[in-house]
């Protein structure tokens, strides 16, 4: 997708979010965490900083696993699923950092049916 299609997709999909979530306009932040909640698979709970920062690891490598950077190993005795980097990830400008997540958040809600 070009840099415009993708801010595009990605602006229908926060407001989507917004609206299903009853929240402002998310950021990539709150993205992940979403993300990283789904993914852990136990619904909404109380986290704590800590937990906040590993569901925001489990989203990026969710995300990346898509280009093959990640791959998932299984889950701890918690359910925690953990991630383990295959292949290096390129050192990408922070603009072209920003798209590709951007884009493979968009990727991931249509497949969650999302959008």
């Amino acid at each position: 997708m070009k840099p415009s299609q993708v801010n595009k997709s990605w602006t229908l999909l926060q407001l989507k979010i917004a609206e299903n979530f009853d929240m402002e306009m998310p950021d990539i932040k709150v993205m992940l965490f979403l993300i990283g909640v789904q993914e852990l698979g136990k619904g909404a709970q109380q986290f704590s900083k800590r937990e906040k920062e590993e569901l925001m690891h489990i989203a990026t490598c969710k995300l990346f696993s898509a280009m093959g950077f990640y791959e998932l190993k299984g889950t701890d005795q918690d359910g925690w699923p953990h991630w383990e980097l295959v292949k290096p990830i390129p050192n990408y400008t922070l603009l072209e950092q920003e798209l590709i997540i951007k884009s493979l958040m968009v990727d991931y809600f249509q497949e969650m049916e999302v959008i």
